[in-house]
């Protein structure tokens, strides 16, 4: 199969976890008679899209919305046909994952359509799953597996969100570290508040996709999709939490950082104050001007010493008894 083919993925379902490759040619002699249908397609191929318009039997209004470039989470019945769209972790390498793929399926009791445009974990595991004989029984089990892996990596994403803000949390009381932790935490703020841009809207879908009666979902099937929703549900949760603690932890770094250079500056302002008056006499005498007192006199420099370390002596015994310096 060529690479710049937009079908990554065809296969015939057959009904207990094995599949049969086909290519463009057996998706199109495809009849619901040779069993279920599952075509993996990059939408963005100019033969997936031609396949999509002319051969996919897809009406105009869901095609669009399949297509298009930044369609928000959803699940809606189209009498036996069902739509769905969902976003998974960005997994590719120098992604971010919080750059979410967008997933698209259209599921027919015996047809299921996925579409995607930058690569999907999730898809390749299905697919790969599916060669060996592990893969979904049929259309509804391609719905409920698909969802349930894009849960998983986006639990396991929320929960390494939770651990790195532990992480930072306990390396709260390292002054050197303050500046890194404060942008590490901002970052990780800025991680959870894009994965729950798009994590609210999908619980609200998987909830939906649980409840749509359709025939060819069955009530375990739709268990299945309930209990995802119900892992969105507790992951969207997590983010809140998330969100809150490394809010909390940059506000205990702010408090620490403040503190400390209160702490500094008081220590400043101590030794300015004991200095300050010694200042204002040694400038006082040091004028270039006739009159200073004792200055011919050899014993007046240490008088003068003398009269200082009291006057610091009396300045330090000020400021202990009013609380300024604390006691050891």
């Amino acid at each position: 199969m060529s690479t710049e083919s937009g079908l990554l993925d065809a296969f015939l379902l057959d009904g207990k976890g094995g599949a049969q490759r086909l290519d463009w040619a057996g998706v199109s002699a495809w009849t619901p008679s040779h069993g279920v249908l599952w075509v993996n397609i990059d939408y963005s191929a100019p033969d997936a899209m031609r396949w999509l318009e002319t051969e996919s039997g897809i009406d105009p209004v869901s095609r669009d919305a399949l297509v298009d470039a930044d369609p928000r989470p959803r699940a809606i019945a189209h009498g036996d046909a069902l739509m769905v769209i969902v976003r998974g972790i960005n997994q590719n390498q120098g992604s971010e994952p919080e750059d979410m793929i967008s997933v698209r399926v259209w599921a027919e009791p015996n047809r299921v359509i996925t579409m995607r445009h930058r690569v999907s974990r999730s898809l390749k595991t299905l697919a790969a799953d599916a060669e060996v004989g592990r893969g979904p029984r049929g259309a509804a089990d391609v719905v409920v597996q698909l969802v349930d892996r894009i849960v998983d990596h986006v639990v396991m994403r929320v929960d390494t969100l939770g651990d790195d803000i532990a992480a930072s949390e306990d390396l709260i009381l390292s002054e050197k570290r303050g500046a890194d932790l404060r942008a590490h935490l901002a970052d990780h703020r800025r991680r959870a508040i894009g994965l729950r841009r798009f994590l609210a809207p999908q619980r609200e879908a998987l909830t939906k996709l649980a409840s749509i009666p359709l025939p060819w979902l069955t009530a375990s099937e739709r268990q299945q999709v309930a209990e995802s929703a119900d892992r969105m549900m507790r992951s969207i949760e997590e983010l809140d939490s998330v969100r809150d603690r490394a809010a909390v932890t940059q506000e205990e770094i702010a408090s620490r950082m403040g503190e400390l250079t209160n702490q500094r500056l008081y220590v400043l302002s101590i030794i300015t104050a004991v200095f300050l008056p010694l200042g204002f006499v040694c400038s006082l005498l040091g004028v270039n001007v006739g009159g200073v007192p004792l200055q011919h006199s050899e014993w007046a420099f240490w008088a003068l010493l003398a009269l200082f370390v009291v006057g610091v002596a009396i300045q330090l015994w000020i400021f202990r008894r009013r609380g300024w310096i604390k006691r050891d």
